[in-house]
């Protein structure tokens, strides 16, 4: 019986053996799929980072996007007509040099005091749209302004300042479409 017990109690002790190596195992178990949760959890934070400032990104890069489309559709509302006003401009020019022609004959003046008219209605109809005429004669010499394609030595004006028009400026709103020609004082 002794034997027995013996081989009962080696029995209970192998099996305690047993259980306490089984839950060895089951710690280092634990303990390395603990360890995997952390380092996946860390991998998926710094997916979630990057994704994050990856969709901060585009919003910043959209929103520019919509303020860039918004400022060129006021531009072209702003600027709409300064085709036609360029188109235009050497019609006024011919309009101003009819109209400088000095007509002797009382016949024609009828035609002249038409050709006025319309003159004023065409120079009416681009003042609405905001075109108006550089200032030249007697202004300091702006590059951004005037074209400079004299130049001329007079007592009478200072330095670096308009002396004569030779063809006029204009500027649709705060756009320069047509630069001053100009004669400036040295």
């Amino acid at each position: 019986m002794e034997k027995k017990e013996e081989v009962h109690e080696q029995n209970n002790t192998e099996e305690v053996v047993e259980e306490v190596d089984q839950e060895l195992v089951e710690e280092d178990t634990n303990e390395e799929s603990s360890d995997t949760e952390d380092s996946e959890i860390e991998v998926l934070q710094r997916e979630k980072d990057d994704i994050y400032q990856r969709l901060l990104r585009v919003q910043a890069e959209y929103d520019n996007f919509r303020k860039r489309t918004q400022k060129e559709k006021e531009a072209d509302r702003k600027y709409r007509s300064q085709s036609l006003i360029t188109e235009l401009l050497p019609v006024v020019d011919s309009f101003e040099r009819a109209l400088q022609i000095e007509i002797k004959d009382e016949s024609a003046g009828g035609v002249v005091e038409g050709l006025k008219m319309v003159y004023r209605q065409l120079a009416d109809a681009l003042q609405k749209e905001g075109v108006e005429e550089i200032k030249t004669t007697g202004e300091s010499f702006d590059p951004h302004l005037h074209q400079a394609v004299m130049q001329v030595e007079d007592d009478q004006y200072e330095s670096n300042v308009v002396v004569e028009e030779l063809q006029k400026g204009y500027k649709l709103k705060d756009r320069v479409i047509r630069p001053a020609m100009v004669k400036v004082n040295q």
